[in-house]
C-alpha cells in the first residue's frame, strides 16, 4: 500500500524540476495526477510514461482560467481532488535591485510575483470548492529563500517570504476543512527559467557538485524532496499539519550564503 493510495493531487510545474520528482513519488504512492504546466512536449512526455494515472492540461499558472481548466479535468477524469501543489516557479538569477535597469524592475516584478506569488493563489481559488469537498490539502513550494538573504535577489527572496505568508494565512482562513502546508528547499541543481524581462535564460544554478559547500557535504536532488509532499498529503498525518513550512536546507541556513563565497 502507498501513502497516498485513492487521493487525487494536481500538481503545477509537474513537467519537468522538482515538480516531476513530486509527480513521480505521487504516482509510486498510489496517487493519480493532474498537471499542470506551459510547456507541451514535457506533458506529452508525462503522458507517455504514466499513461492514465497522471493527465495532463497545457496553460500558465498566472491565468485563473488555465487553473480551472486543470482543477475541471482532474475531477472529470478522477473523480475528486485531494491534493493541490502549487510549484511552478521561475528564479531572478539572484539579481541585485541595484543591476535592474529602472524600466525593467515593475516589469520584472509583475513577471516573477505572477508565477511565483499569484500562481499559487489562483490555483488555490480554483481548487478551493473541490477540495473543500473531499477534506483535501495545499502544498506549496517555498524556499530557504523564505526565510533568509543570499539565495537569490531581492524579487525571489521577496516572492519565496510571501510564499509563507501564503501558507499561513490560507491556512488560518480555510481551517478546519483544508490544510495548507509548505516545502522548503534548500540547494539543488534546477532548470528554472530566469526573468524575462530582464533577458534572463535559465537558471545559473552551478554545473559542477556544491557538496563541500554544504554541512552535510552531500548534495541533495529533487527527488530528496519529494518525500516531504508526502508527508504532508498523507491522510494519516491530517491531523498534525497546517500553517506549517517544512525548511529542508540540509542545514544551509546554518552556514549562510557568505559560506559559498569563503570556502
Amino acid at each position: 500500500m502507498g501513502a497516498l493510495d485513492g487521493q487525487v493531487a494536481l500538481v503545477t510545474g509537474g513537467g519537468s524540476g522538482l515538480g516531476l520528482a513530486i509527480v513521480k513519488r505521487f504516482v509510486a504512492e498510489g496517487a493519480r495526477v493532474g498537471v499542470l504546466d506551459r510547456a507541451a512536449d514535457r506533458l506529452q512526455q508525462l503522458h507517455s510514461e504514466f499513461g492514465a494515472s497522471v493527465i495532463v492540461t497545457p496553460g500558465d499558472v498566472t491565468s485563473l482560467a488555465d487553473n480551472e481548466r486543470a482543477v475541471t479535468a482532474v475531477a472529470e477524469t478522477f473523480g475528486a481532488l485531494d491534493i493541490l501543489v502549487g510549484n511552478a516557479g521561475i528564479n531572478d538569477n539572484r539579481a541585485a535591485l541595484a543591476s535592474m535597469p529602472a524600466d525593467r524592475v515593475s516589469p520584472a516584478f509583475d513577471e516573477l510575483f505572477g508565477i511565483n506569488v499569484k500562481g499559487y493563489l489562483l490555483g488555490a481559488k480554483a481548487a478551493l470548492d473541490s477540495l473543500q469537498h473531499s477534506a483535501g490539502c495545499i502544498i506549496f513550494t517555498a524556499s530557504a529563500s523564505s526565510f533568509h538573504a543570499g539565495y537569490g535577489g531581492a524579487l525571489y527572496v521577496a516572492a519565496k517570504h510571501a510564499v509563507v505568508g501564503l501558507t499561513t494565512q490560507l491556512a488560518y482562513e480555510l481551517a478546519p476543512r483544508v490544510r495548507v502546508n509548505a516545502v522548503a528547499p534548500g540547494y539543488m541543481r534546477t532548470n528554472l527559467s530566469g526573468i524575462a524581462a530582464l533577458g534572463q535564460g535559465a537558471s545559473k544554478t552551478a554545473a559542477v557538485s556544491v557538496a563541500d559547500k554544504l554541512p552535510l557535504r552531500q548534495e541533495p536532488v529533487a527527488d530528496d524532496y519529494a518525500g516531504l509532499y508526502v508527508l504532508l498529503a498523507a491522510r494519516e498525518t491530517a491531523h498534525v499539519f497546517t500553517g506549517t513550512v517544512l525548511l529542508a536546507d540540509g542545514g544551509l541556513s546554518i552556514w549562510g550564503p557568505g559560506q559559498w563565497t569563503r570556502r
